[in-house]
């Protein structure tokens, strides 16, 4: 990619993107360049990844080809009308920030703008992102094509309507803390029959790993691999049986739809 790419905040998920972006040979350190108001964050990304770095986020926007908005969503608007002005008229802008339409960000730019509304989640730190990209109007296939390819390059990735990301951010945003919540609690119960915590973490983690793989690479329906664990009279569907008492999927669902209910009340 013979573009220059320019990160507004210096934070973990920028890290994460700019980790991805080198790791696949996309781009180069020359190429990357990200600004932050924290010497600390300048300091680490010009350490990990030997890209260069500035306080001064305008110039970041005047020399970036495509322009990530990677800080807090309350700083929206005080960060883009500071750099409004010095965005070039051909650059594509990315906001991975969460309660921001891409409405409420045309009009803080009060220009027509190249925009892409993102929602990666945090296992985008260890190349594993689950992402989601909503383009406005302006942006054409082939920004489009490198914006997915630079999201792929630390996950995967899907084209959405913008309809549909409050859904994401229930599905797969905010879904790490409950799949984590999930870890935690088999591990406990592997501690409690009296295995030591590093090592129930470890096969907890992994198993849901496992799982998750099988899933995305067999092809084959949840459930379906879930009975192939369940033989008769034995002791996984004993575990699924109590699951289904305490009501494992109903908490699930409804814990779920309550994320997706808070994401469209930020967003309003």
């Amino acid at each position: 990619m013979d573009k220059t790419i320019g990160f507004i905040g210096g934070g973990n998920m920028a890290s994460a993107i700019i980790g991805g972006i080198l790791n696949s040979g996309l781009a180069s350190p020359k190429q990357i360049l990200a600004s932050d108001k924290s010497n600390n964050a300048l300091r680490s990304l010009e350490e990990r990844f030997g890209i260069h770095t500035t306080s001064q986020n305008p110039e970041t926007a005047k020399e970036a080809d495509i322009l990530f908005l990677a800080v807090k969503p309350h700083l929206f608007s005080e960060v883009i009308p500071e750099i409004r002005d010095s965005i070039q008229t051909n650059t594509l802008i990315v906001s991975i920030a969460a309660g921001q339409s891409i409405s409420s960000i045309e009009s803080l730019f009060c220009k027509e703008i190249r925009l892409i509304r993102a929602m990666p989640n945090t296992p985008a730190l260890v190349g594993e992102g689950m992402s989601a990209l909503c383009p406005n109007q302006n942006v054409s296939q082939e920004e489009l094509e490198e914006a997915v390819s630079i999201f792929n390059s630390f996950g995967t990735c899907e084209v959405v309507s913008e309809t549909m990301i409050d859904t994401v951010v229930g599905v797969s945003g905010s879904s790490p803390a409950y799949v984590c919540l999930f870890i935690e609690a088999m591990a406990d119960a592997a501690v409690a029959d009296g295995m030591p915590r590093a090592q129930a973490y470890k096969f907890a983690a992994q198993s849901v790993l496992g799982s998750a793989k099988m899933v995305l690479e067999t092809g084959s329906h949840p459930g379906a691999l879930k009975d192939a664990v369940c033989s008769p009279g034995g002791t996984t569907i004993e575990a699924v049986a109590v699951l289904e008492e305490q009501g494992l999927r109903s908490a699930v669902i409804k814990a779920q739809r309550a994320c997706v209910q808070k994401s469209k009340d930020m967003g309003k």
